[in-house]
């Protein structure tokens, strides 16, 4: 289906509508290859309360945004690679149905579809574009993620020390590391996780000193590899000198977030 659609008129309109719909906010979307095979309103959870996203699901990126006017604004896009993606089922809870995490290395995050056939849809779509993109390039499947956030309302204390009650006054945090929601105290370190951010996050004190221990793992690793055996090099006639020149805890598996009550849009056919 995808070769048949990559270079037809319908497609190239599809993805037109899709960036006309994003604005000026969005980026491009259109490049020699690239299908739109789907799309549809999924409850997305969110840190403050599950919220109604869109998403478009290309051959090659996953693209989800905020709805301002269904089917005519979108704004807050997201593009995620399919290639870091990994697809996690999730049992439903008594009033969130049909869940799964979307795991990438830079976000993990819960969606919930309106019912268990769109949900069996796109997990199915998913894994079929996740599949042909990993074949097609020899990469394999991404191990590493970043943790989701658990919503602020999933609990009124600090998931590290259980004391800190939060209230108006003293404020939630998360640590990028866990994604546990923690308190100022429980949260004062910050470390730097390249996959995630090009500057130091916050996480909490334990998170902290397990980065810490695993850090000074791999420098002692590296003190005890050989050093290479020394090269020459043939000369150049040049005799000048040359310088060198840069989760041990769970949160309780049945709190409750949201519900789903969104509308479908089927898979483009």
């Amino acid at each position: 289906m995808v070769d048949h659609l990559a270079n037809t008129e319908i497609n190239s309109q599809r993805i037109a509508a899709v960036e006309n719909c994003f604005g000026a906010s969005g980026q491009p979307l259109a490049v020699p290859g690239r299908v739109l095979l789907g799309e549809g309103i999924l409850t997305k959870e969110c840190r403050k309360k599950p919220k109604p996203r869109i998403f478009f699901l290309f051959n090659d990126i996953l693209v989800y945004g905020s709805i301002v006017i269904n089917k005519r604004k979108y704004n807050s896009q997201h593009i995620i690679p399919l290639e870091d993606v990994t697809l996690e089922t999730l049992p439903d809870t008594l009033h969130m149905k049909n869940r799964w995490m979307i795991k990438t290395s830079k976000k993990s995050f819960v969606v919930s579809a309106a019912s268990l056939t769109e949900r069996k849809e796109w997990i199915s779509h998913l894994e079929e574009c996740i599949r042909h993109l990993l074949s097609k390039t020899g990469r394999q499947p991404s191990r590493e993620h970043a943790a989701p956030w658990i919503p602020d309302k999933a609990t009124d204390i600090c998931m590290r020390c259980t004391q800190t009650k939060f209230s108006t006054l003293t404020r939630r945090h998360h640590c990028r590391k866990c994604g546990f929601v923690v308190c100022a105290d429980c949260s004062r370190q910050r470390f730097l996780m390249p996959r995630l951010s090009p500057k130091p996050l916050r996480v909490c004190s334990l998170c902290y000193r397990q980065l810490l221990a695993d850090e000074k793992k791999e420098v002692e690793a590296e003190r005890r590899r050989p050093e290479p055996a020394p090269g020459y090099e043939p000369s150049s006639g040049d005799d000048s000198d040359k310088s060198d020149d840069d989760k041990a805890e769970q949160w309780p598996a049945d709190t409750e977030f949201y519900t789903s009550e969104v509308s479908w849009s089927s898979f483009h056919s």
